[in-house]
């Protein structure tokens, strides 16, 4: 994980695809590549995985979703390599991420006997539970100096960065505070004081990080493979119990 300085690191099991995605990044970081073009290839690879859901084609839906999550980690790398950190890459892969979690679950609906109704209410779960450990982990990131690109609180639109547009970071704030602001205003309605609590420790952290996207869709991932399509959007919306576990330890400990 390169987010955090050393001493705060913590095993991040949705980050399984750092490695690979290092490896891409050295690769582009001599290229015309920038991280938007990456973003851009994670964008097309999930819809790959979409097409694939739908066709019943799961085992390839797998490496699609897998291939997403590396690249989904890959544009930021990209980005520390080059020096480039932007709020259009920074929103731009939030936003995206959002609409293909919904066409994931909808993909999913569609080839299940699942109610619309449960789907709705996985996607729900799905995005608060990004939410929490996203919080928490931005906490971390600022308060040790880590990548601040990303910031607790999302409410006013930054200024753009050496490089960037400043109405295409208008557009995308106002995209990313459409997608995400009730999510964002749940959980820290959920859990107010935990930029000011102790700092997490890093078991709670690691447990956290089920809830990332690359651990969610490494889920999917196997639940299709093996057979269990009817389960995942049960499964994603029971999990959800999780958020409420997770802010009850760190209220009562931390």
């Amino acid at each position: 994980m390169s987010k955090l300085p050393p001493e705060h690191k913590f095993i991040d099991l949705s980050d399984y695809g750092r490695p690979v995605a290092k490896v891409i990044a050295q690769s582009l970081s001599t290229t015309s590549f920038t991280p938007i073009h990456v973003t851009i290839g994670f964008i097309i690879s999930g819809c790959a995985a979409i097409y694939c859901i739908l066709e019943g084609h799961f085992w390839l839906a797998a490496f699609f979703l897998i291939f997403k999550s590396i690249l989904d980690a890959a544009d930021g790398e990209l980005a520390r390599i080059k020096n480039t950190p932007s709020y259009t890459g920074r929103f731009l892969d939030s936003v995206a991420d959002i609409i293909l979690n919904a066409l994931f679950f909808l993909a999913i609906w569609f080839i299940t006997d699942t109610s619309l109704w449960i789907c709705a209410a996985a996607f729900l779960g799905l995005q608060l539970q990004g939410t929490l450990y996203n919080y928490y982990y931005v906490i971390l990131r600022n308060k040790f100096d880590g990548d601040t690109t990303s910031r607790v609180f999302e409410t006013d639109t930054p200024v753009a960065l050496k490089g960037e547009n400043q109405k295409n970071v208008n557009i995308l704030f106002k995209l990313y505070s459409l997608l995400y602001g009730t999510f964002d205003k749940t959980i820290y309605y959920l859990d107010t004081k935990a930029g000011i609590g102790k700092i997490f420790p890093k078991w709670l952290m690691t447990s956290i990080s089920t809830f990332g996207l690359g651990f969610q869709l490494l889920i999917i991932a196997v639940m299709l493979i093996l057979g269990w399509k009817e389960y995942i959007l049960p499964f994603f919306l029971g999990y959800t119990l999780m958020v409420f576990i997770f802010i009850g330890i760190r209220k009562k400990w931390y």
